[in-house]
This record gives C-alpha cells, structure tokens and sequence, in this order.
C-alpha cells in the first residue's frame, strides 16, 4: 500500500463531505479540551502531530458517523476508512468548520481561544484551568482573588487556552472557532490576519 500525502485541509474537506467515515470497531470522540488546545498549539508552532490513517475499500464495512456532522455534499463515490487519527482530526474539523468541539458527557462544547498578545516560546510549565476552578468555595476571599490573579498572569504567558468566562470577556483572547467561522463566511482579509503571524 502506497503512502500518500494529503493536507489537512483535504482531510476536514473529506469529512465535511462524509466521504471520510469510521470503521463500526472505532471509539467515539473522547477528547478532553486540553489535548484539543495541545494539538493546535503544536500545529501553530509547526511542531509534528502524527499520523493519520486511511483505508480506501471497495468493500462493504460497517461504518459510523465521525462526531461532527457532514456539511457539504460528496463530489466522489470513494469509501474512505478512517483508521487512525480520529481523536486530532475529528478535533481539527470542528475548529476549522467553526463549530465548537462536542465532548460525550460534557456540559458545554470546547472552545479553545488564542492569545492575540502570545509570547513566542511555547509555555514551559504545563498548567490547566477549568471554568469551576474559579468557583471553587474558599473561606477567605483575598486569598481567592490573589489566586484568580496569578492564575490570570499564568494565562497570559500561553498561546491558546481552553476557553472561560473571564478570559472570554478580555478582547486579547478570541475564540479559534469564531475565527474559521469568520473565514468560512467571507470576512475581510484584517479579520483573516487576526489569527496568524
């Protein structure tokens, strides 16, 4: 079997057109926001994310559908199998589509956005913050708001957060899916920049 290049762009081209579908053995979509955030931080600094395994059949699988749903009509009868990868491009289809990341079992979609004022060394520490890290009951409340605070100045110093409320209010960060969904709809060339170098 022949090893063929294909971009990324292809790939969610693929799967927005349902041309690229899971074999009935794969495991549904189970990332967690945080390796969605690890895995485009890597692209962004053009660091390798592996691999991603296709199998072109003309023989009848099982199938099931990827987690984000298909948008575009076909324009080929090709059956492709996705056999590895499922986890980074099912990821990369909705940020590029512009959609949230739905998680099973997860309240609220992922949004990962992008520090417009990023350092350009990638983090050295590796530190995460949910949402209900904020809210978490602390008897002294001074204590409470310095820890907001120093967490606050530990996001600063990354490229790309899982989303909060607070962070989400601070127009340096903004939502990599709002971004592709801008692109997806025409917006002007200064929008396009606002994400890139």
């Amino acid at each position: 079997m022949p090893k063929v290049d294909i971009s990324i762009q292809e790939l969610v081209n693929k799967v927005r057109r349902g041309e690229l579908t899971l074999p009935e053995m794969q495991r549904r979509y189970v990332w967690p926001a945080t390796r969605v955030r690890d895995l485009l931080d890597s692209l962004y600094r053009g660091y390798p994310s592996g691999t991603i395994l296709v199998w072109e059949t003309d023989e009848d699988i099982e199938t099931r559908e990827m987690a984000v749903r298909a948008t575009d009509n076909p324009i080929t009868s090709q059956k492709l199998l996705l056999l590895d990868g499922q986890q980074r491009l099912t990821s990369l289809t909705a940020i590029l589509n512009g959609e949230p990341v739905c998680v099973r079992n997860r309240r609220r979609p992922i949004d990962i956005i992008f520090n417009l004022e990023h350092p350009d060394s990638p983090p050295s520490d590796i530190m995460e913050v949910e949402e209900d890290d904020f809210t978490t009951d602390v008897e002294d409340i001074e204590d409470e708001e310095t820890a907001e605070r120093d967490i606050q100045e530990e996001m600063k110093k990354r490229t790309f957060v899982v989303a909060n409320k607070t962070l989400q209010n601070n127009p340096l960060w903004i939502s990599v899916s709002d971004i592709f969904k801008k692109n997806r709809s025409g917006n002007s060339e200064a929008d396009r920049n606002k994400f890139g170098r």
